[in-house]
């Protein structure tokens, strides 16, 4: 997983297909606005890897947490352990 801070976005490669959680940061926050995973790796629990990766990376950097993409706020709704992260 690696951080592709030109095209602002944790990107994940698997068997040659490119997954990727896009984000906008300001100040002590980070916004998730869309997450891809592409058919050919679907139902291969990479969202969630995805997700899992980048919340902790914002616990890790003191971030708080903006869940625009529905597959993050989504996977929020289910994994309580994050809801420190959320802003409020």
């Amino acid at each position: 997983m690696v951080d592709n801070v030109a095209h602002n976005r944790y990107e994940l490669i698997v068997d040659h297909h490119k997954a990727f959680v896009a984000y906008e940061r300001t100040l002590g926050t980070i916004r998730f606005i869309h997450t891809v995973v592409p058919k050919a790796l679907e139902g291969r629990g990479i969202g969630s890897r995805l997700a899992r990766h980048v919340l902790d990376k914002a616990r890790a950097d003191g971030e708080k947490v903006i869940p625009q993409c529905p597959f993050i706020a989504a996977w929020l709704a289910k994994h309580h352990e994050y809801d420190d992260l959320l802003v409020r």
